[in-house]
């Protein structure tokens, strides 16, 4: 049985929870987490990845085990959850690394990628979106109205998101064998999404996501420059990002694998050992 390790270090004056497994010499492979969930959505990856990878699995600050300190007490960015993340990342003394994205883990991810390109070995996308293309027209239109005016109206309809309702059905949606999910998802991640005051920390992340839009040229740029290894693993059922955002990646990245499984945005839940075969196939040509 793969051994993994919970863990704990205070970055910037906060309480970060990561889980950490694989041999600690081996190439490092990030995972990070989207919306609603947390480093939980890897906890059956990990142990398919742990005998050839050093694997660290982070909650992002306000998810999961990791401090969510008020939204009137900390700057709720991506900036600034992407700077956390290169902090601990520098304390356990991890340089260079694979970096898996998913949801909201990939504009953290583009962060750090763009800056310190050197330290990025490989890049895998799993509904990681990094293009205008990528966007599912109704899912994002409420978000966009926030954008546009953070009035009560709009601030009501995005408030949808963090329902019980809407937490499951990005879990299931798109799954043609829903049997396969656990419940345990949705319940886990709406727990946490419902502490007090965790709605104003994500109110303040929805608004905040318009400003990883104007990142999307550079990103495009750092793919051209560097010609990292780029694997897209995707659901192609995904009505937050569609596939149309997996097939982006060819334009900047000509050599990018692009794999679009029958799931939804969590693919992880319903075909882990699809996903896992591609990730793992990857990494070894790339990394290894």
């Amino acid at each position: 049985m793969t051994t993994i390790h919970h863990r704990y270090a205070t970055v910037r004056g906060q309480r970060l929870f990561y889980r950490e497994a694989g041999p600690p010499g081996a190439p490092a492979v990030v995972l990070l987490h989207g919306f609603p969930t947390s480093s939980f959505m890897f906890r059956n990856l990990m142990p398919l990845l742990a005998d050839r990878y050093h694997v660290i699995a982070p909650d992002h600050l306000g998810f999961g085990l990791s401090d969510a300190p008020p939204a009137d007490e900390f700057d709720y960015t991506f900036d600034a959850l992407a700077g956390l993340t290169a902090e601990l990342l520098e304390q356990l003394g991890v340089a260079r690394f694979a970096l898996y994205v998913q949801d909201y883990g990939a504009p953290i991810g583009w962060r750090l990628a763009l800056a310190d390109p050197a330290s990025v070995t490989a890049i895998i996308s799993q509904n990681g979106n990094g293009y205008e293309a990528g966007f599912a027209e109704e899912f994002w239109k409420p978000v966009r109205a926030y954008w546009r005016d953070e009035n009560p109206e709009n601030e009501a309809a995005l408030r949808q998101a963090l329902t019980l309702e809407v937490t499951r059905w990005q879990y299931l949606n798109g799954v043609a064998e829903q049997s396969l999910v656990s419940p345990d998802t949705w319940y886990h991640d709406f727990a946490l999404l419902s502490r007090p005051g965790n709605d104003l920390v994500q109110l303040r992340l929805f608004a905040d996501y318009a400003g990883n839009l104007p990142l999307y040229p550079k990103l495009h740029g750092y793919l051209r420059d560097s010609r990292v290894p780029l694997l897209a693993v995707w659901g192609r059922n995904d009505e937050i990002f569609v596939p149309a955002g997996a097939l982006a990646f060819t334009e900047d990245a000509p050599g990018a694998e692009i794999y679009l499984l029958d799931g939804g945005h969590f693919l992880l839940e319903s075909h882990l050992d699809a996903a896992a075969d591609c990730i793992r196939g990857f990494l070894g040509r790339a990394v290894s």
